[in-house]
């Protein structure tokens, strides 16, 4: 065990180490084996059911493309961590159309001696519904989301709940945010890591994923691999692009 304990991260008020909120997710006895059908189909999801995964301390990103897998495992350990699948804390229960997969009944939690159990899931598609719950269900610090814009809503989530050691699950935070408001989001993450807390994020920015210290999960056709941010192919293209735009829009508009 002494393997998993954090170098010197304590949270906040505590007098002792703690480990970090999730030391594995692993699949439960019951867990369906691979198949053709959704999602165990999915590379990545399949891979996990097998093997399980060991999130390290501090933040972990999952890139890939669209329809790879990182949402719905994004999803399927939040809602086995107990947040809410529409986003929010564990005690938010909101629901507008339920479109999660089954993914969350097949896992199993392996959490951290002494951690923090709060958590909290920011989810990019879901977070009007979650704005207007928070209208239903107000507390005393909450401003009226839907009146701010989209990526001053993300920084003022940012600001009043990702302020404890916990676990945050993102799916895509970098949807709403400019450039500079990335940078924010990049410093909060940094702060929550040092703080002894955790982070899973799937993302497709390439300037969030270069958060020094992040442990990178590439997802595709391959499953899940380990990688390093300058290898991924979200950042060769976006290299490649900005480096010669017009290359990529006149194959595309001839």
């Amino acid at each position: 065990m002494t393997g998993y304990w954090e170098n010197g991260a304590y949270g906040r008020g505590s007098s002792r180490r703690r480990q970090h909120p999730i030391v594995a997710v692993e699949p439960n006895d019951d867990a369906p084996q691979p198949s053709a059908q959704w999602p165990t189909s999915i590379p990545a999801v399949a891979q996990l059911l097998r093997e399980g995964i060991r999130l390290a301390p501090g933040v972990t990103f999952l890139v890939g493309e669209n329809g790879s897998g990182k949402s719905t495992i994004v999803e399927g350990v939040a809602v086995a961590y107990g947040l809410s699948p529409e986003g929010g804390s564990r005690g938010a229960r909101h629901s507008t159309r339920p479109t999660e997969s089954p993914l969350s009944d097949w896992l199993r939690i392996q959490r951290g001696v002494g951690a923090s159990r709060w958590g909290f899931f920011l989810r990019a598609e879901t977070m009007h519904s979650f704005y207007t719950y928070l209208e239903q269900n107000p507390s005393p610090y909450d401003s009226q989301f839907h009146e701010m814009s989209h990526g001053e809503s993300f920084l003022e989530i940012l600001g009043t709940r990702f302020d404890e050691p916990g676990f945050y699950c993102l799916d895509e935070p970098e949807a709403a945010l400019s450039f500079g408001s990335t940078l924010t989001l990049i410093s909060v993450l940094q702060r929550i890591a040092d703080d002894g807390g955790q982070v899973l994020c799937a993302t497709h920015s390439p300037v969030l994923a270069a958060l020094p210290g992040a442990q990178i999960l590439e997802v595709g056709e391959w499953g899940l691999r380990p990688a390093a941010w300058e290898d991924l192919e979200l950042v060769r293209h976006w290299r490649s692009f900005l480096g010669g735009p017009e290359r990529y829009l006149r194959h595309l508009l001839d």
